[in-house]
């Protein structure tokens, strides 16, 4: 009986500085990473709803929202818009521009800010030759 009572009273023994050590800061602050909510759009440059940069070509993968890719369809990678979002795209050095839908995350390489399917950059001349365009994007409103 003595030796039980050791047993149990060392196991309580060695459970109480656990439990203290188990809520740590580390805790809490992953509680507020899994709520924060990620801003919807980028933070737009100077007081415009509109980005300027690079644009680009992506080809066949699977795509981030789980969709099949379509070469022939009007969409578009972006790495912060909100998937099904709808952008106007117009390219600065032609004047032509198109609707894209986001459906895909990217790009991935340092100074784009979209990756267009074939098809939507054949809508405003970009071509495989000519595969970069500097262009302008502005949200669409539905």
């Amino acid at each position: 009986m003595p030796s039980r009572v050791l047993r149990v009273a060392a196991i309580l023994a060695c459970s109480v500085p656990m439990a203290s050590c188990a809520n740590t800061g580390k805790t809490k602050s992953l509680a507020k990473a899994k709520t924060a909510v990620p801003s919807k759009t980028p933070a737009p440059g100077k007081g415009t709803n509109s980005q300027r940069g690079i644009a680009s070509i992506y080809h066949d993968h699977r795509t981030a929202s789980g969709e099949r890719f379509k070469a022939a369809s009007l969409c578009a990678a972006h790495r912060t818009l909100p998937f099904g979002s709808r952008v106007k795209v117009t390219c600065t050095g032609t004047g032509r521009s198109t609707i894209v839908r986001i459906n895909d995350r990217g790009p991935f390489q340092k100074g784009r800010i979209i990756d267009l399917t074939p098809a939507a950059a054949a809508e405003i001349g970009l071509t495989q030759g000519r595969g970069l365009a500097s262009v302008e994007l502005t949200p669409v409103l539905d």
